[in-house]
């Protein structure tokens, strides 16, 4: 496999893990953040509330085809530039939100600001592929998967506690600084680890995401990585109303089991490292995504049984996670790994499959008048699914 670098005989310079770890988490944290504010806002803008639900349905939207984007134009004028582009955009936007005077213009803000915040998502990744490989690059993945999962899953807590004190624009101000902070430091401390191949242009988008989309490897990871991780969105969506409604627990403890979740990717982040360096990345992702499904049948067992209760569900859904957390940086380091020449159109292709198929989750796991059996049956066929996937990447690539 060829190498990326920016000049023949000099190794581009490793972006600040944390720094990229930031600019993620600001993209991903304004998914969710606002939905606890959602009824506030509609009293004070005087809007209804499928209007409101634009501002969260738009950025999910905008977050998937943005990244579509993002990564061929880095491509072309290095990942630095444009990187500073989707940072402005975000801190504009969020700034614009604040100070919405009616639902309109929230909603254009929202829009703006995924634009903007999916920037993060898709360079990430590509200038971590630029600068590592194997294992070190899988590591990296690793916390990058960490901020995209943590986002979603702490944002409504810290948008609820913003509403509920400060009002629900703070939570947008919130946002902006989040973005200046990432741009400041992008501007001080970013590297350029990407060459720049001069003007795009739309035949030679098209060839790249045609060379992509007819990989049948490359697909298959796409698919199977997004229904790997991006499928506990389904779940997310659903726990206020698990938790609340059917097990009658505090609204208040709903944030802290969440939590817990992410306690479980974080731990299987840290093991990625040492189990690929066991087995391969290949029997990695295999055997963690197997745990993830085999965790998610058990919660679909406990719903069928009519034996649903909060430890049993947080113990499984830990396992799930812990499974994702391995699974994911394995599944985004091999799927942009597989043309060298375009790592930056695969990490936007790829971040889109996963938005793509987490709001497909989310909306699939909201269908009838059981939400536990919605969510548990979502997580389960995208268990198997992703299994599916990723045999047939392995078997076609190698493992």
């Amino acid at each position: 496999m060829a190498e990326t670098a920016p000049a023949p005989h000099m190794a581009p310079r490793a972006a600040p893990l944390w720094l990229l770890a930031l600019i993620t988490f600001s993209g991903t944290l304004a998914m969710h953040m606002f939905v606890p504010a959602l009824p506030d806002a509609a009293r004070d803008l005087g809007a209804s509330m499928p209007v409101m639900q634009m501002t969260i349905s738009l950025y999910v939207l905008g977050l998937a085809f943005g990244q579509l984007a993002y990564g061929p134009l880095s491509d072309a004028y290095g990942r630095r530039p444009v990187l500073m582009v989707g940072l402005v955009l975000y801190t504009l936007a969020g700034l614009a939100a604040a100070f919405a005077p009616d639902a309109r213009s929230l909603v254009a803000a929202r829009l703006v600001q995924a634009l903007g915040g999916c920037a993060g998502l898709v360079l990430g990744r590509a200038m971590v592929r630029d600068t590592a490989d194997g294992g070190d690059a899988v590591r990296r993945m690793a916390l990058l998967t960490l901020m995209m999962l943590l986002g979603p899953g702490f944002a409504p807590v810290l948008g609820g506690v913003l509403s509920a004190t400060l009002g629900w624009r703070s939570i947008f101000l919130l946002l902006a600084a989040l973005g200046a902070v990432g741009m400041a430091c992008a501007w001080w401390l970013l590297p350029e680890t990407g060459r720049g191949g001069g003007r795009p242009s739309l035949a030679a988008l098209g060839r790249d995401y045609r060379g992509l989309l007819a990989s049948p490897t490359f697909l298959a990871l796409a698919i199977g990585g997004g229904c790997a991780t991006t499928s506990l969105y389904g779940f997310i969506a659903a726990a206020p109303f698990i938790f609340v409604e059917e097990l009658q627990v505090p609204v208040h403890e709903v944030g802290l089991y969440l939590g817990l979740l992410i306690l479980g990717m974080a731990a299987g982040n840290l093991l990625t490292a040492r189990i690929v360096a066991r087995i391969g990345v290949g029997a990695a992702l295999v055997g963690a995504n197997a745990l993830s499904a085999l965790a998610a049948f058990g919660f679909l067992g406990l719903v069928l049984a009519g034996r649903l209760s909060v430890g049993p569900m947080v113990g499984l859904m830990m396992l799930f996670t812990l499974g994702i957390g391995m699974a994911s940086p394995a599944a985004v380091t091999r799927a942009v790994s597989v043309s060298p020449k375009v790592i930056g159109s695969a990490a936007g292709l790829y971040g889109f499959a996963q938005m793509g198929i987490g709001a497909i989750c989310t909306s699939l796991a909201g269908i009838g008048p059981d939400p536990a059996l919605a969510a548990a049956s979502v997580l389960a066929v995208a268990g198997v699914v992703a299994q599916a996937c990723f045999w047939l990447a392995l078997r076609r690539d190698g493992p």
